[in-house]
């Protein structure tokens, strides 16, 4: 085998982009070994979290490219690092995002580390997304498919992680994945694919929630405070939400449906009212916290590019203000369901510049808006 590119580990997880991904860099002249990395401990009701199937696909998979596979079990990490501070951040009512911080804790720390121990040169995955190497660092760029690009989870690598990433999907159409590995006789070309949080898998969130966080009932409100019913628990719900409200015919109130668009948190009051567009679950701008930049930090009052949820089209923003831990937000039009716990990333152009968890929603004059 032409071995001049060098050795690559590659992140198996069973799934069709992985799958592909590996078998483009074998094409490409790498010599390429698998890693199945399981995060995650099921427990015993089957289908949890498919860890199994995932891992007998993977190994299929492998024996039809004639690779290496190896398995590393990091649920202890998993836990301590991504799913604990999950937890955390559920009780204190916000909604978190834990594949942003599997990437940055969990997923590519270990791939860099498992490959310089096999004296790997490369690390890749079946993220949608792409690496740009420059004289002066390396840039994370938006994949060719707009609909199944994935910087959004990626904004947290750093330089070093980069600097030795493969994303041999960047350019491609899912569509194309999946005619391409089915011609390559890959057994997961028609594989779903997977959805939501592992951890939770096909369960119901609440009842997945409930088994490690106690909920405390309390009312369900209207922004003037009149008492429309009780929530079994803030953290069953999220900004936006119109599901699961159980508030039947409200005396008075028409027949619209209602969102969520606010949580008191001291008082532990959900707060709802009526509209998809209800003026208090839009927003012209946001604080957040923790922000990480891929390359450089971007200047105050730039012309920028930003999302604030997966798959959200690009919205026109600025950032006004930058602190050592903290940065406001402007957006050129209101942002529906400002989410403490998200994360907005911010791009221009093609490039992924870096993100930041978002803390509150703010009005026009800068203040986190009220409740």
């Amino acid at each position: 085998m032409n071995s001049r590119r060098g050795k690559v580990i590659v992140g198996l997880s069973g799934g069709v982009d992985s799958a592909l991904a590996a078998a483009r860099l074998l094409h490409a002249g790498y010599v390429v070994e698998g890693l199945f990395m399981k995060n995650w401990e099921e427990d015993d009701e089957p289908g949890y979290c498919a860890a199994e199937a995932d891992m007998d696909m993977a190994r299929e998979v492998a024996g039809i490219l004639e690779i290496p596979l190896h398995k590393a079990n990091y649920a202890a990490d998993y836990w301590h690092r991504v799913f604990a501070r999950f937890l955390d951040e559920y009780e204190a009512g916000r909604t978190p995002n834990p594949d942003i911080l599997c990437n940055r804790e969990i997923k590519f720390p270990a791939l860099l580390d498992h490959a310089r121990r096999l004296g790997a040169e490369h690390v890749a995955t079946g993220h949608y997304a792409a690496v740009q190497h420059t004289g002066h660092g390396s840039r994370l760029l938006r994949a060719e498919d707009e609909g199944k690009d994935q910087t959004y989870f990626l904004y947290g690598l750093d330089q070093e992680q980069l600097h030795a990433a493969l994303f041999p999907l960047g350019e491609w159409l899912k569509s194309d994945v999946r005619a391409q590995a089915r011609a390559l006789g890959l057994p997961n070309h028609s594989r779903k694919d997977s959805t939501g949080i592992c951890f939770i898998g096909e369960k119901r969130f609440r009842d997945f929630l409930s088994r490690y966080l106690r909920a405390a009932p309390g009312e369900i409100c209207t922004p003037e405070g009149r008492v429309l019913g009780q929530h079994p628990g803030l953290m069953y719900f999220t900004l936006g939400q119109r599901q699961g409200l159980g508030i039947g015919g409200v005396e008075g109130a028409g027949d619209a449906p209602w969102y969520v668009v606010g949580k008191d948190t001291a008082g532990n009051r959900l707060i709802v009212a009526q509209g998809a567009d209800h003026p208090l679950l839009l927003s012209t701008g946001l604080s957040a916290v923790d922000p990480h930049w891929i390359l450089g930090t971007p200047a105050v009052g730039a012309p920028l590019s930003a999302r604030i949820r997966h798959r959200q089209p690009l919205q026109a923003a600025r950032i006004t203000r930058i602190d050592a831990n903290e940065l406001q937000v402007r957006f050129e039009t209101p942002q529906r369901a400002v989410t403490p716990g998200q994360s907005i990333v911010f791009y221009r152009d093609r490039e992924c510049l870096g993100g930041a968890v978002i803390r509150a929603a703010c009005s026009e004059s800068g203040s986190p808006d009220p409740v």
